[in-house]
């Protein structure tokens, strides 16, 4: 059967996503914590250990990392994140109508009308609505954030949190916690504001229509899914892979392109050295940092001209 490879990079984790044909056969999620190409090499060996004769048909690249990955792998195709995680969710949950997304660094939301995103948002500038603040929130509380959601649910009222702003949100917490109230209550009430800021910022004045899905890793906490369906009084769907469907919907794309001769340079990269250096172009105004990509000391590519002349 013909295997399709779906990689989605971003500042916060490595997600791979592999089908044969459109039956997912594997998924993996991991964090960069820095380091997205050193990550992805460790998901390729993982790979390789479970299937050492897979031969994949066609690769495609997603997320703010896609064009770095996309030459170290050699993609097949290189897709924006919008288009990525919306063919993603179309495939498991068809009727679809909006997309809430929450990663661990930006969320987004995406208005679907017939299987076809035609509108949505995005916000990249505020911590306070995404998943690497709940992480920081959790350890400043003293516990797992995959124990976050659970103890959200225990509270039978939540404490009001100042949302707007990653550090006013931390100081009202901090607050809370010298005032006495419950560690339950004040994670709801955290829930309860990253969902205001949600609503407010991301989602201001676009017009959420059900089938409603929320994705992306934040979904997996309970307690924002309860905030969700107690703001908007409808009833939230978390859809199978929610974590990886960005790789998944580059996957399909990929598979949809029907790639004759892929340009897919094989898992084998898992074994070869990388390395990564920059310089500042000064041929005009823009005066673009460029970033110098190589394998095994021999130049492969250039990234980050405005212009388009090095690459």
């Amino acid at each position: 059967m013909s295997k399709y490879l779906g990689i989605d990079v971003g500042s916060v984790s490595c997600n791979i996503a592999i089908l044969d044909n459109n039956k997912v056969i594997y998924t993996s999620y991991a964090r960069v914590h820095g380091k997205p190409i050193e990550t992805l090499q460790k998901e390729f060996n993982k790979v390789l250990k479970k299937y050492p004769k897979i031969k994949i048909e066609a690769v495609g690249c997603t997320g703010s990392g896609r064009f770095l990955v996309g030459h170290i792998v050699g993609a097949d195709l290189i897709k924006n994140e919008i288009t990525s995680h919306a063919t993603g969710t179309v495939h498991f949950v068809p009727r679809v109508r909006t997309i809430l997304e929450i990663g661990g660094q930006d969320s987004k939301i995406i208005l679907l009308r017939k299987g076809s995103a035609i509108d949505f948002a995005m916000n990249t500038v505020c911590a306070a609505g995404t998943g690497s603040f709940l992480d920081q929130q959790a350890s400043r509380l003293g516990m797992k954030i995959e124990k976050f959601g659970d103890e959200a649910l225990r509270s039978k009222k939540g404490v009001m949190i100042r949302g707007r702003c990653g550090i006013f949100a931390e100081s009202d917490i901090i607050n809370k916690q010298i005032l006495g109230h419950k560690r339950e209550d004040i994670i709801k009430g955290l829930c309860q504001a990253l969902v205001r800021n949600y609503m407010n910022n991301v989602a201001r004045g676009k017009e959420i229509r059900e089938p409603v899905v929320l994705q992306g890793g934040v979904a997996a906490n309970k307690g924002i899914k309860k905030a969700f369906e107690e703001e908007l009084k409808i009833k939230i769907i978390i859809p199978l892979y929610y974590d990886v469907l960005g790789a998944i919907g580059v996957a399909l794309l990929a598979k949809e392109a029907k790639i004759k001769d892929s340009k897919f340079k094989g898992f084998r990269i898992a074994r070869s050295k990388f390395s990564v250096s920059s310089f500042d172009c000064s041929d005009c105004e823009n005066k673009c940092e460029i970033v110098k990509l190589s394998e095994k000391g021999k130049h492969i590519a250039h990234l980050g001209s405005r212009c388009g002349k090095w690459e």
